[in-house]
């Protein structure tokens, strides 16, 4: 709707309070370390981590986070689907969120997990939901405090709303998009090597589709484009400039997509919280569409199941 746009572009607009730098902590969406390590003891914040790589969590986290497990926790365990209501919200409790309680998200990975997650809680509607800028890995680096001692709070209350679909695209959607009956922009924020069909997936995954290449109209922007080297969001016109030289402003909807839709999310946040775009996470993504029966796709390199 309109409105919406509206209003997620003037929340773009607002800008952060205590700008870092040149980076966007901190924000109404971001946070930097060192506001984060400043107001660790702030009792109206919980820290979150959600790491892909099992154990690094109880190895060491940020002092007072709980952990979140992407795969177990954040996910429907019987479905391929994202946590229910009523799972997600006894989640959050146990973690000790309330209503009115300030979340920060963190992880490895340049924060793919943790972003997935961010759109998660979007998708429940939570408020006042922000990334940790730069994630675990910049956190490390720094030589700022980790914890290796579980953190256990007093259950919270915290009543989650319905789930708000239109931050979700399904495979309907991109078929639209692919057969030209929707005007709506498509990313791709895979590698160059995934979205051109040489890859069907970056080595050691698990999760594969039974052909290579892209959904047709997708363009290109792989993830890693929007950050910068101490994997920090770049500037806000940056970001705007590098989407718009794809062709993407702003001026009509937007679908990401990558493999799983954890990539996609990080994409997601930058164009949704960062820029104000309206967008939704095909979360579905390429192990979806790829293993499709009887949709079209796009695949330059020509590559073929088992051979090229």
């Amino acid at each position: 709707m309109k409105w919406q746009r509206v209003m997620r572009l003037a929340l773009a607009a607002v800008g952060s309070l205590f700008l870092v730098g040149t980076g966007q902590a901190n924000s109404d969406f971001l946070v930097s370390t060192d506001w984060l390590e400043q107001n660790l003891k702030n009792e109206d914040l919980r820290v979150l981590e959600v790491s892909v790589v099992p154990g690094k969590f109880e190895r060491g986290h940020i002092p007072g986070a709980v952990n979140l497990h992407w795969h177990t926790e954040l996910v429907d365990p019987v479905k391929r689907d994202i946590a229910s209501r009523d799972n997600f919200q006894a989640l959050l409790r146990k973690a000790g969120i309330s209503e009115g309680t300030t979340l920060v998200l963190y992880g490895d990975s340049n924060n793919w997990f943790a972003a997935w997650g961010a759109w998660i809680f979007d998708v429940y509607r939570v408020p006042s939901v922000k990334l940790l800028d730069g994630g675990r890995d910049k956190w490390e680096a720094e030589g700022r405090p980790l914890d290796v001692r579980p953190s256990q709070y007093p259950p919270g209350n915290i009543s989650l709303a319905e789930r708000n679909d239109a931050l979700r695209a399904h495979l309907a959607d991109v078929l639209a998009v692919a057969e030209g009956r929707t005007d709506t922009a498509l990313i791709d924020i895979r590698s160059a090597d995934e979205y051109n069909g040489k890859i069907f997936a970056p080595a050691g995954v698990q999760e594969l589709a039974v052909r290579a290449g892209h959904i047709p109209g997708a363009v290109n922007v792989p993830w890693s484009s929007a950050v910068a080297a101490d994997g920090t969001f770049k500037p806000v016109e940056e970001l705007r400039a590098l989407y718009q030289g794809v062709g993407v402003d702003g001026s009509k909807p937007v679908i990401v997509y990558c493999r799983i839709g954890e990539r996609s999310s990080h994409t997601w946040f930058a164009l949704s919280k960062l820029l104000g775009y309206e967008v939704r996470n095909y979360d579905g993504s390429w192990t979806e569409y790829g293993n499709s029966v009887g949709v079209p796709i796009a695949n330059p390199a020509g590559t073929v199941w088992g051979g090229t």
